[in-house]
């Protein structure tokens, strides 16, 4: 089994993920990451000399291979790289919900400190498409923004949600950087610069991202789900009961192949091959792992794998020696691998051993063999039930047999529907027949793979066959088809030309929708059974389609829908939604109410720290002159001071996450306006939007919304 070659214990506590390796000198690795109390510390045991004391970086007083650079606010990501020409070595980049800092570690000097309003909530160092130089690209409130070594402003975006892992590599090998973007709306999302080039869906928050080669490259999920995809197709992925803390791309078999290695909260540390998913590595520490990187931390010319615990240890692993073949677990493994194909062999011998009973011919009528009729075969249906005083809306799956047979059991197992991602049926004695019911409300509009396994048999078995069948769930099976009397007619509306013949539009819809016997008419209605109210579907006979609905993540994803399926590139659109567009301008009025008091109140800030400067002296200078009443009445007034000064903070405080959730807004109004159109369209609406809050030109966005380009 390997061991680590180097174990360090470090007196300071690590922040989960914001754990990196920088060469700050330009030569000697050095190990970096964020602690709890708004300082980044940094571990250089190769260069003993004292370094001088700036306004941010200061020695450790309990560790003299430590520095500590004071953050003074709650550092939300980090990380080390090269960043521009005129430093020698890697810059360090800190990221705050308010701000990010670029510093120069070797120099001891800010680069820059940029504000951003939109927060920073994960980052990543690199190239990005054809901008020409390197990008510290952070994601924050529904926003993605990158920035040169100079600190201007190169890159922005707008995404679904809340970003929480970024990632770059060459997902389309056209030989540059596209952009993975997890947030917390379940998606990866994969942009070439700001353009949108592709989405994977899953069933929680992506946490973390990481390369591994080519376009290839892992994930962990904050359920506890770990996995491998390569571009859109996913290898494998496994689930714990535990939280995947850090993930990272490694060689430690020596293969020539990376593997997954992947941190827990409980301290595990395993490696897994990226084709299968297989664990050949594992270790434990005594406390949850921090992060996982890798560096020449010994500068002997090898790298090593370096995996840190919240706790500070640390501890550094070679990869193995080719001798070892690929075989890194230890013997306690082997048998526990031994004993899991003994457990299964004994399984197919019982298996086989029933299926000989059941060919000797066994009259049906005999006690529990199991036989069932030939013809035995699982049938499936789906369709929409709406809501009554007893159930919900929601799909219903009907699960049969054509014969006599009885349904003891059923095991639906689909992603992002049920708990656990898996939902098991079992009828009671006395209700057992040949059809189970069962009720399914997907959460979002996604199509889904049911995987479902039932035990079939006869009415007094007590063996069953497993039959097994795949059905896929439509994206839009939350919608009935009705007539347009049966509600209030909807104010919002997209419209837009194709140059399809109506049929192909008809079997989209009869593929992403549950119709009762199909539709041969592209002129449509449904009700939303989530409680939006109805969605029409009109095309005529020159192509001109509109959608109306007050839904306007609805009608985004259904022009996304219909443009994948009929393969349009750029798709132009014009678009009213006057519920939600007044609703945006009121949170516009709202944003620029918080902006106006957010400088306020930094303003009162400043001159009250003026004051506490000036009366610090004073009462310093009584003290001295032992004015025993002068210095007592200044110290009064300091402690109303700093009494004010924190009641100030807490309001500058409650202002900045009012003002962040209505920017989250903002930014996802844009999403929502760009997902209205497809292709350079699309970026076009983003791009003018973002310039329009710029100069604050609220009907020029409001043009951009509606007709798609600004001069309309």
């Amino acid at each position: 089994m390997m061991v680590p070659i180097f174990t360090l214990k470090l007196n300071h506590k690590i922040n989960p993920r914001m754990v990196a390796v920088g060469r700050f000198d330009g030569v000697h690795p050095c190990l970096t990451a964020a602690t709890q109390a708004g300082k980044v510390f940094i571990h250089n045991p190769h260069v003993r000399a004292h370094r001088p004391a700036s306004h941010r970086l200061s020695q450790s007083t309990q560790d003299s291979d430590i520095s500590l650079l004071n953050i003074n606010q709650a550092v939300t990501c980090l990380t080390a790289g090269p960043l521009g020409p005129n430093t020698a070595g890697d810059t360090l980049l800190v990221g705050s919900q308010t701000n990010l800092l670029a510093y120069d570690v070797h120099d001891n000097t800010d680069i820059f400190y940029r504000e951003v309003t939109d927060g920073a909530n994960a980052i990543v160092l690199g190239r990005l498409g054809d901008i020409p130089s390197p990008l510290a690209i952070i994601g924050g409130n529904c926003a993605l923004q990158g920035f040169n070594s100079e600190g201007n402003d190169q890159f922005w975006t707008v995404t679904g949600d809340n970003v929480r892992s970024l990632m770059l590599c060459d997902f389309t090998g056209d030989g540059k950087n596209e952009l993975l973007v997890g947030s917390e709306d379940f998606d990866i999302r994969v942009f070439r610069e700001d353009e949108l080039v592709s989405e994977m869906t899953e069933n929680e928050t992506v946490t973390s991202l990481c390369h591994m080669h080519g376009s290839r490259f892992g994930y962990a999920l904050a359920n506890g789900t770990v996995g491998v995809y390569d571009r859109t197709a996913r290898y494998w992925r496994i689930k714990s009961k535990n939280h995947a803390m850090s993930i990272h791309a490694f060689d430690l078999n020596a293969d020539g192949v990376v593997e997954l290695i992947t941190g827990w909260s409980n301290g595990k540390i395993d490696a897994r091959s990226d084709r299968t998913g297989e664990v050949i590595f594992k270790d434990n520490f005594s406390s949850a792992v921090a992060g996982v990187v890798e560096g020449d931390y010994r500068c002997d010319g090898q790298k090593q794998l370096i995996c840190a615990s919240t706790e500070g240890e640390v501890r550094g692993y070679l990869p193995a020696s080719k001798d070892l073949k690929g075989n890194l677990m230890d013997s306690s493994a082997e048998q526990d691998l031994v004993r899991e194909l003994s457990q299964r062999r004994q399984n197919l011998l019982l298996e086989l051993r029933n299926y000989e009973e059941n060919a000797k011919g066994v009259p049906q009528t005999n006690s529990g063999m199991g036989v069932i009729p030939a013809n035995t075969q699982l049938q499936t249906t789906l369709s929409v039930r709406p809501a009554t005083e007893a159930q919900k809306a929601h799909v219903e799956l009907n699960i049969s047999t054509p014969n006599e047979t009885i349904i003891r059991a059923v095991l639906i197992f689909a992603e992002g529907i049920f708990e656990g991602e898996s939902h098991v049926i079992h009828p009671s004695v006395q209700n057992l027949s040949g059809c189970v019911r069962v009720p399914i409300i997907p959460p979002k509009d996604i199509p889904v793979d049911l995987h479902i396994k039932a035990f079939v048999g006869g009415k007094t078995s007590t063996q069953f066959h497993v039959f097994e069948i795949t059905r896929q769930l439509p994206r839009f099976s939350m919608y009935e088809l009705t007539d347009e009397s049966s509600a209030p007619p909807p104010t919002g509306r997209v419209s837009f030309s194709i140059n399809e013949r109506p049929q192909r539009v008809v079997m989209w819809l009869n593929q992403n929708f549950l119709l009762p016997e199909g539709v041969e008419s592209p002129n449509v209605t449904f009700m939303s059974l989530r409680g939006s109210g109805l969605m029409s579907f009109n095309m005529s006979t020159n192509g001109q389609v509109t959608l109306r609905t007050d839904d306007l993540d609805l009608a985004g994803d259904l022009v996304q829908s219909l443009a994948s399926f009929l393969a349009i590139e750029d798709l132009t659109a014009e678009a009213d939604f006057p519920a939600y567009f007044e609703e945006l301008r009121s949170t516009l009025t709202e944003v620029d109410e918080f902006h106006s008091v957010h400088q306020k109140l930094t303003a009162e800030m400043a001159d009250h720290s003026n004051y506490i400067r000036n009366m610090l002296v004073q009462a310093e200078d009584a003290r001295l002159m032992s004015d025993m009443t002068t210095m007592k009445k200044r110290y009064r007034e300091l402690y109303d001071l700093n009494r004010d000064l924190i009641n100030e903070y807490k309001i500058r405080s409650n202002n900045h996450n009012a003002l962040l959730v209505r920017l989250k807004f903002v930014n996802q109004a844009i999403q929502k306006a760009g997902r209205l159109r497809v292709g350079k369209p699309k970026n076009q609406v983003v791009s003018a939007c973002r310039d329009a809050i710029k100069t604050n030109n609220i009907n020029t966005l409001f043009r951009v919304m509606r007709a798609g380009a600004a001069s309309c």
